[in-house]
């Protein structure tokens, strides 16, 4: 079987992208940071074909891309949803009820807390304690918190996020 090289795994205008943003930081202080962030920002996500194509050009280890990447909770390696659905963790959301707020999302959208629905529109997540305790329970659609949402509630506001 041949041996797939990192270019050939990430499609031209991505690779033209990545091109892009490397010679533009390449050469600033903490370069791989910047061309990391650039790159979540404008392609969404920072894939494993990504990481080692980075490395390449800059010349780096593939671990120091990959534990970058993977150290930093707000880089992701997969493509989102256009809309994002965090769970709140903390204490006072989990024994609010989050646990069942999040099984009640799976099933409606039949996907799992960690994944991007097939359609592409919601990607469902947990998180730690977002600051709201005295909201419990809660959820961040995108970036707007959503506090003492009820199990009767939550199924409009799926909906509405599906429906896009």
């Amino acid at each position: 079987m041949p041996e797939i090289t990192q270019t050939e795994e990430i499609c031209e205008n991505k690779r033209a992208l990545l091109d892009e943003i490397i010679a533009t930081h390449r050469h600033r202080p903490g370069a791989l940071m910047v061309i990391l962030n650039e790159t979540q920002k404008q392609v969404g996500y920072v894939s494993e074909p990504m990481q080692r194509y980075v490395a390449k050009k800059m010349r780096v280890p593939v671990g120091a891309v990959h534990g970058v990447v993977t150290f930093y909770s707000f880089f992701t390696t997969q493509p989102r949803g256009k809309h994002t659905v965090k769970f709140c963790m903390g204490t006072a959301c989990y024994v609010g009820g989050v646990p069942q707020l999040m099984d009640k999302a799976k099933q409606l959208t039949g996907t799992d807390i960690g994944k991007t629905t097939a359609d592409g529109q919601l990607t469902m997540e947990v998180c730690r304690c977002v600051g709201a305790c005295s909201q419990a329970p809660v959820v961040t659609v995108d970036d707007e918190v959503v506090g003492r949402i009820k199990p009767n509630k939550f199924p409009q506001l799926i909906k509405k996020l599906l429906e896009g």
